[in-house]
């Protein structure tokens, strides 16, 4: 899949993020893939807070099973 933005950048940020090379499809993409992956860990990180604040019995395996298949789910959107 193909993405194309305009992006508009203060003067100075722009000509500091050309001049190291940070404005090019492969930098931007990586940029995005690091951020996606930061922002997974912090999901992971929030239901396991989640998890461990629920009072109660503990899960079954199959309930387990099912919150992991309804994270995907969400992640996937």
């Amino acid at each position: 899949m193909n993405v194309q933005f305009k992006l508009e950048l203060p003067d100075e940020v722009a000509k500091e993020a050309i001049e190291k090379g940070l404005l090019t499809s492969e930098a931007i993409s990586t940029l995005l893939r690091e951020e996606l992956r930061k922002r997974r860990v912090d999901d992971l990180f929030a239901a396991a807070d989640r998890l461990a604040s629920v009072q109660g019995a503990p899960l079954t395996a199959e309930e387990v099973e099912a919150e992991i298949a309804a994270a995907r789910r969400e992640r996937r959107r």
